[in-house]
């Protein structure tokens, strides 16, 4: 007796439908809600977090708006009641307005915050009496 042959029709099929599930699943896990924040980490902790990454331990945040998604926009300082510096601000990256990408960051600032005021608040002042 012979051997039963896996027939070249049946094998082709089998494994175009395992293609096909195979796709699948890597579709459904590349449509899938993408992971929060550094463990749901509040938008104020991120940009304070980014703004000492790049400016140092003493930078302070002066001003956050919401734009658009998860990206918000403000002005922080590089010291206490220092100078305000525009900024864009994602949850894997802030752009600076004084960055080399100036132009990327004045598209970002209008895509992602419209509304976004031109001229940073004046430093608060207080009475250090």
């Amino acid at each position: 007796m012979r051997p039963r042959a896996l027939r070249i029709d049946r094998l082709i099929a089998v494994l175009g439908l395992a293609v096909l599930v195979l796709g699948g699943v890597l579709l459904w896990l590349a449509t899938r809600e993408p992971v929060p924040d550094v463990a749901g980490e509040p938008v104020s902790d991120r940009v304070l977090r980014q703004a000492r990454e790049q400016l140092g331990p003493q930078a302070e945040v002066q001003m956050i708006e919401s734009g658009t998604g998860r990206v918000v926009c403000g002005y922080i300082a590089a010291e206490p009641r220092g100078p305000a510096v525009g900024f864009v601000s994602r949850p894997s990256r802030m752009l600076l307005s004084h960055d080399p990408l100036s132009t990327e960051f004045r598209a970002m600032l209008a895509a992602d915050c419209p509304g976004f005021p031109e001229s940073p608040p004046r430093p608060m002042m207080t009475d250090t009496r």
